[in-house]
């Protein structure tokens, strides 16, 4: 990782764009329209995951995840903050891939099982991360 070179600012604010527009595209996709993001609830860890705190046109509130990962969603009301959302997803993929796993078919589906339990694996991390996390 120390051959990685550093983003700029302007590139930075760029993924986090694009970030946005995915977890929106995301939401559209699954029927759901975005009216407003809590900027303030949100965390960028750019450029590997951003998890938004979205509120939609019928007024529900949803964590949306994007990054170098599968884009998903869940719910509002199942994590307090960012970090909880993080563990959320984590545990959330986890079970996704023991269920592909056990009924999978074909290799695609084997591969995605063990893309989710990679990713699961690395949000853990970030949610486990005291350094990531100074407000506790």
């Amino acid at each position: 990782m120390s051959e990685e070179k550093q983003m700029s600012e302007e590139q930075k604010q760029a993924w986090i764009r694009e970030q946005y527009q995915k977890a929106t595209k995301y939401l559209a996709d699954k029927g759901v329209v975005t009216a407003s993001v809590a900027p303030q609830n949100s965390r960028y860890l750019v450029p590997v995951v951003a998890v938004w705190k979205l509120k939609t046109l019928d007024n529900q509130a949803v964590w949306v995840i994007s990054g170098d990962l599968p884009c998903d969603h869940i719910a509002s009301s199942a994590a307090d903050s960012v970090r909880e959302a993080l563990r959320n997803f984590s545990m959330k993929w986890q079970l996704q891939a023991q269920n592909i796993e056990q009924n999978a078919t074909d290799a695609t589906q084997m591969n995605f099982a063990k893309l989710l339990v990679s990713r699961a694996e690395g949000l853990y991390q970030l949610f486990e991360n005291e350094s990531l996390w100074p407000e506790g």
